[in-house]
C-alpha cells in the first residue's frame, strides 16, 4: 500500500468518528491568553477527575498550558461553530473577537461559546508524534447553559437534534 493511500485511509478513519468540539485555553505566565480548537478530548477517570487532551506540538497554546501548569476546556454549544472555526484558524486576534473572562485557575472562559467549562491542573504530558497528550485533573466545572454540544465528524459540524415525540436523539450535520 502506498504512503499516500495509507494516509488517506487514516484521515477517513479519524474523520469517521464524530466527536464534541472544545476550545482548550491557557494563560501564559506573561498574561497572554492562548487557545485552540480541540476535538481530541476524552474523559479518563472520575476519581481523580481526569481529562485527556491532545494538542499540536509547538503550538503557543501548548506552550502556555505547560508553562502555566493549567488549562480550561471550553465545551462548545451547537451555535458556536464560528468560535470553533476562529480558534482553529490561528488568527492572532482571536481573543479580541469573542467574549471571554479570565479564570482564577486555568485559561480564559469563552462565556458565549461554551455550554460547560472545566478548569484543570496539568498532571502529565507525553509527546506522541506531532502532538502532545496532556492529562489534566479537573478542579472546577462551570455549567453555563443547557448542554447541546457542537459536534464534528466527516469534516463537517453538526449537533444533536431531539425528536420530542419519540424521545430519540439524532445527529444532524451542518453543511
Amino acid at each position: 500500500m502506498s504512503h499516500q493511500r495509507y494516509e488517506a485511509d487514516l484521515r477517513r478513519l479519524f474523520a469517521g468518528f464524530p466527536t464534541g468540539v472544545s476550545v482548550v485555553t491557557a494563560q501564559a505566565p506573561d498574561g497572554t491568553p492562548w487557545g485552540m480548537t480541540c476535538t481530541s478530548l476524552c474523559s479518563v477517570a472520575l476519581d481523580p477527575p481526569t481529562l485527556l487532551v491532545c494538542l499540536r506540538a509547538g503550538s503557543p497554546t501548548l506552550g502556555a498550558v505547560l508553562d502555566s501548569g493549567s488549562l480550561s476546556v471550553n465545551l462548545l454549544h451547537q451555535h458556536a461553530r464560528s468560535a470553533a472555526e476562529l480558534f482553529g484558524s490561528g488568527a492572532a486576534d482571536r481573543f479580541d473577537r469573542v467574549p471571554w473572562v479570565p479564570a482564577r485557575h486555568g485559561g480564559p472562559h469563552l462565556v458565549e461559546a461554551a455550554h460547560t467549562i472545566a478548569d484543570c491542573t496539568v498532571t502529565t504530558e507525553q509527546a506522541v508524534g506531532d502532538h502532545t497528550v496532556v492529562m489534566a485533573r479537573a478542579t472546577q466545572v462551570t455549567s453555563l447553559r443547557r448542554p447541546i454540544p457542537l459536534l464534528y465528524g466527516m469534516r463537517r459540524y453538526g449537533s444533536w437534534a431531539e425528536d420530542m415525540e419519540n424521545g430519540f436523539l439524532s445527529y444532524d450535520f451542518i453543511s
